[in-house]
Parts: C-alpha cells; structure tokens; sequence
C-alpha cells in the first residue's frame, strides 16, 4: 500500500461513521468524473501457471496477475472455490481452471464497463 493511501485510510478509520459516508459519497463522486477508459485500464501480467501448483499459490498468482481488480469483489466465489478443494476435497487442477476462469470474468467486466461510459470503480486504480 503507497504511502498516501495509508494515510488516508488511518485517517478514515478515525472518522465518525456518518463522516465515512461522506468521504465514500465524495469519492464515488470523484471517480464519476474521472472514469477509466479501456485503454487506462492495465493488461494482466502474464505469469505461467507453474505444473503442481497449489490453490493457495494459484490465488497468489492470479492476484498478481490481476493486480487491477479490488480482490474484494472476488473474495467471496474464490472463497467458496478454496472451501470445495480442501473441505471437499475437490480436485486443486479443477478448482484453479475455476479460480484462473473468475479472475478472467471480473477483469472482462472492468473493461466492458469502462467501454460502456460506465464509471468504473475508485477502487480499481489507473496503474
């Protein structure tokens, strides 16, 4: 995390809960006005998939791959995804191609509504 971003979420942190919702209400203002564009959004970096792979090192490396995406929006499918391979024993081979599959769908999406004059998120940052 940058500097400036540390600060600014201590300093949310320490705001009373009305002030937070002021500071979102101000930011998704912010980020109306300055949309991404397809071409602002950066490409994936491309990180072979190493045979024997983990899921837990899968997921580390899509992240990275996809470093643009707020993981937050992801958490909850990768999640169950993680949950079917070692509460259910599910296959790890199966469970990455699922994991490498959502990553792919959310970044698609951040370009296609970046094309559709849709306000991308302030979370997902021009890098």
């Amino acid at each position: 995390m940058k500097k400036s971003e540390t600060k600014l979420l201590k300093q949310f942190r320490a705001l009373p809960e009305e002030a937070q919702r002021s500071v979102i209400h101000f930011c998704d203002f912010l980020s109306s006005q300055h949309p991404l564009t397809a071409d602002e959004i950066a490409q994936p970096k491309d990180i072979t998939r190493p045979s024997g792979e983990s899921v837990v090192l899968a997921m580390r490396r899509l992240s990275e791959t996809y470093f643009m995406l707020d993981k937050d929006n992801i958490l909850t499918e990768a999640s169950a995804l993680m949950s079917q391979h070692i509460l259910q024993g599910r296959e790890a081979v199966e469970v990455i191609d699922e994991l490498e599959n959502l990553f792919e769908k959310h970044y698609d999406e951040l370009v296609e509504a970046s094309k559709t004059d849709t306000a991308v998120s302030i979370d997902n940052q021009r890098r």
